[in-house]
């Protein structure tokens, strides 16, 4: 079996062999059996049958030579390897200087050979290309550290992008409040002084290492939120969302993990199994369509346009029955048909609706000794008893929604539900009052 070898014009280069200890020439024999190190011989030797330690005359071997063309009849792979280094020694364009050092080709026969073969070469380019695909695709959907040599967004201090980035100032690399912020007022009052006994001494001492302790732990939360790419928070979420709810739950858990792991494998495992569960939701799929008596595909696109007109037939019957259900009461017909104009409108239903599912709604909240419930006005405590909100909380989104509406001169109930992170429909019952009481305006 032919294999390429050394392509080194000088025999020093090559190994020795190991029978007689001279330089290899090529062809020359190369035991498939033994090694590593690579256990060599020249023919002479070979044709001996030299045996040595574990190495046997009867060994499979293989044949080192380059002497066989690789791009062109004409050129053997030694004469390419030969073009390539004298090419690397004298300079591209300088072909007298290449044929010079060959030995065995022209100046035109080289020119013509590497301009060809080298650089108008399409294989090679379209190689090149491939290569640099794949390099893009292994890092386009991991994590991006962020790096303070960026020119990241600058925003104004309390303003929406502030909030999402965590307080974050880019320019200096830091947070508005760190972890563990007031780590430095241990040492306000620290003063080494020479008279000072070695307990003493010993003891300030130990607070120092104490507070360099607590710097590592910042500088250690700090690293992980910048290698994970967590500094704009609404970025992380909108990359959270784009997995089923099943990978969301897994990735909730799977969060406390991260700091060991970094973000590249914490991604990959992430991705993972995310590509498990839509391997088991297709296998289900398939399943299904198995025990329907389905055998081809054909036949799978009109059985899931079949399910879904049932399902919709479904929900119409639902929604009738629902009319029927309050039609002999005209009180309640009216009810019914006020709050569908309210959801119509884009509003919060203002009457609530019965319910026959048997499920109890949650009392309200008792508001009695918590804290902020002297600052709310009656109405205020009413919504909070209803939506179930601490006053303190209240206060708190209330705040955050007065602060953007100045600054925006209006608020969308989406940039309300940006600002709160809290149950969708919380924060439309609290973005309606706010609106209907006249705290703030729509934009």
């Amino acid at each position: 079996m032919d294999r390429l070898g050394s392509f080194s014009n000088d025999p020093s280069d090559k190994p020795p062999c190991r029978g007689c200890s001279s330089y290899l020439m090529e062809p020359y024999i190369k035991c498939a059996e033994c090694g590593p190190p690579p256990f060599f011989l020249c023919l002479q030797c070979f044709t001996r049958g030299f045996e040595y330690k574990k190495h046997q005359s009867d060994h499979t071997y293989e044949i080192m030579t380059s002497d066989f063309p690789v791009l062109d009849p004409s050129w053997t792979a030694q004469e390419e390897m030969a073009l390539l280094e004298a090419v690397m020694d004298c300079g591209f364009g300088n072909w007298q200087d290449v044929a010079n050092q060959m030995c065995t080709k022209t100046k035109e026969e080289c020119e013509k050979h590497y301009m060809k073969h080298f650089i108008n070469n399409p294989l090679f380019a379209s190689t090149l290309l491939n290569l640099k695909q794949a390099e893009e695709a292994k890092t386009a959907d991991t994590a991006i550290a962020f790096h303070s040599s960026d020119d990241p967004p600058r925003p104004t201090f309390d303003s929406l992008l502030s909030r999402d980035m965590a307080g974050y100032m880019p320019a200096r690399a830091d947070f508005i409040e760190e972890f563990d912020n007031y780590a430095e007022w241990d040492l306000r009052d620290i003063d080494f002084v020479e008279d000072d006994s070695d307990v003493l001494h010993a003891l300030k001492m130990a607070v120092v290492d104490i507070y360099h302790s607590r710097l590592k732990e910042r500088q250690r939360r700090k690293k992980i939120i910048r290698d994970h790419g967590l500094i704009n928070l609404r970025k992380f979420q909108l990359m959270e969302r784009r997995y089923p709810k099943e990978v969301q739950d897994l990735y909730e858990t799977m969060r406390r993990f991260a700091r060991i792991v970094g973000p590249v494998e914490h991604d990959k495992f992430i991705e993972s199994h995310a590509l498990e569960f839509e391997l088991r939701r297709e296998i289900k799929r398939l399943q299904e369509y198995r025990t329907a008596g389905i055998t081809n595909f054909c036949s799978a696109r009109t059985y899931d346009h079949l399910k879904k007109t049932r399902e919709e037939e479904r929900l119409k019957r639902t929604m009738l029955s629902e009319v029927l259900q309050y039609i002999q009461d005209s009180s309640a017909c009216q009810q019914w048909l006020r709050r569908q104009a309210d959801i119509d409108s884009g509003l919060s239903p203002s009457v609530p609706m019965a319910s026959n599912s048997g499920r109890r709604s949650a009392p309200p909240l008792n508001l009695t000794g918590l804290p902020g419930t002297e600052k709310l006005n009656e109405k205020e405590k009413e919504l909070c008893q209803m939506v179930r909100l601490v006053p303190g909380a209240y206060l708190e989104y209330k705040s955050a929604l007065l602060n953007e509406c100045n600054k925006q001169g209006g608020l969308r109930l989406a940039q309300a539900r940006a600002l709160i992170k809290i149950d969708v429909n919380k924060t439309r019952k609290i973005y309606d009052f706010l609106i209907r009481e006249g705290y703030i305006t729509k934009a």
